[in-house]
């Protein structure tokens, strides 16, 4: 049996995110999820500059951050 544990000791640096992206009207939008869990949002307006909603703990609530990078979240989501 394979435990998730060594997943969740991974650096950041090794942990490929899935890209979800949506085309709106005004705005790209693109969804940033680990292991399936949605964990960032990156807003990118078609006129101003881009901004990220980012879940910092993995509680679902989402803060706006500036700036052009984010990081994997490091959560443990389960523990054997």
């Amino acid at each position: 049996m394979v435990s998730a544990a060594p997943a969740l000791a991974q650096s950041s640096a090794d942990v490929e995110p899935d890209i979800t992206i949506r085309q709106e009207e005004d705005r790209t939008i693109r969804e940033y999820r680990v292991n399936g869990q949605l964990y960032a949002i990156e807003i990118r307006p078609r006129q101003g500059a881009s901004y990220y909603l980012v879940d910092h703990d993995g509680d679902g609530n989402f803060e706006r951050q500036e700036g052009d990078r984010i990081a994997v979240p490091q959560w443990v989501l389960m523990r054997f």
